[in-house]
């Protein structure tokens, strides 16, 4: 019964081992690498007339994101019009590669050389100080003269970004007079009164709260913000909330956001020591199609606050 059990295991590892077949050799260092790494630098610097030697007289670029099944490539002259273009509208450009990462040549049996990359490409476009920060991975065809014939390239895209920002384009409508700045305006007011309640009756009941103090992504509940300000009120008796200027309302076309921003003075007591504190705010509240209030963000500096209450008591305007 063994024996019929370890035959058939036997020929499993034989055929196993028969599927491996080797078809060439993986270099970490190869002349093919130097001359794309080079031809590399030289385009995303701007330099058309560094670049060309690099590249055969039948090259050809790919944009491995292309689905067109007509997509013929970019020949070596549009290619190298390309780099003067990245000259004249980019600076501050640079490449380097994939934190972790290094450029392989593989040398098939038949002779064949390809080179694959992961770098990250920076830069900012002049016109429109969009930032460029492309990670990009790369496939290169390569003669035995280690002349370019073909490029592939996988990358994000940032010029979508550039030219939306290339010519004036609105992007919703600014308010200075609407409901969801009165519900910002009674808010404040509830919570001025201590009528807290009232103030996070406004909310939604899944509501998020966060201020610039706290680390970034960590959000408050309602009923932890709640907590948080009857708390504070132990401490601290609110004198006034006062507006500074005006709040401005935008309905955003992208994404159909609707944000409430507003500026204020908040006007404290210490009640142990009678200290008065003021504390300069900016709130952003985000709106749903209801009118009730889905998140806060509060900008404001405790550096400011906790320097207040030691300082000597002060006169205050």
């Amino acid at each position: 019964m063994k024996r019929f059990v370890i035959i058939p295991l036997m020929m499993f590892t034989i055929i196993c081992i028969a599927q491996k077949k080797k078809n060439g050799t993986v270099f970490i260092e190869h002349p093919a690498i130097d001359a794309v790494e080079s031809m590399m630098s030289a385009m995303v610097n701007g330099d058309a007339e560094a670049a060309a030697p690099f590249l055969a007289e039948k090259f050809t670029y790919y944009n491995g994101n292309n689905s067109n099944p007509d997509y013929k490539g970019t020949p070596r002259e549009n290619f190298l019009k390309w780099t003067d273009w990245y000259k004249e509208n980019l600076s501050y450009t640079s490449i380097a590669r994939q934190p972790g990462a290094y450029p392989d040549a593989l040398v098939y049996k038949d002779g064949t050389i390809w080179v694959q990359t992961w770098d990250v490409v920076t830069g900012m476009h002049n016109e429109t100080g969009v930032k460029m920060d492309r990670p990009t991975h790369c496939l290169f065809s390569l003669n035995k003269d280690n002349k370019i014939l073909v490029m592939i390239e996988y990358t994000s895209d940032p010029w979508d970004d550039i030219r939306e920002s290339s010519v004036a384009r609105k992007n919703g409508t600014l308010y200075n007079s609407h409901d969801n700045i009165n519900t910002v305006r009674k808010m404040m007011m509830a919570i001025e009164h201590s009528d807290l309640d009232k103030a996070y009756g406004y909310f939604i009941e899944k509501a998020r709260f966060r201020n610039i103090n706290k680390p970034r992504g960590e959000f408050a509940t309602l009923e932890e913000d709640r907590a948080g300000l009857e708390k504070m009120l132990e401490t601290f008796s609110i004198d006034s909330f006062d507006v500074v200027g005006y709040p401005d309302y935008l309905e955003y076309e992208i994404n159909s956001s609707k944000v409430v921003m507003s500026w204020w003075n908040l006007r404290l007591t210490h009640k142990a020591d009678k200290k008065k504190i003021v504390l300069p705010a900016m709130y952003v509240h985000y709106f749903n199609d209801e009118g009730e209030i889905i998140s806060e963000t509060g900008y404001y500096s405790m550096k400011l606050f906790e320097d207040q209450l030691k300082e000597p008591q002060v006169a205050q305007n």
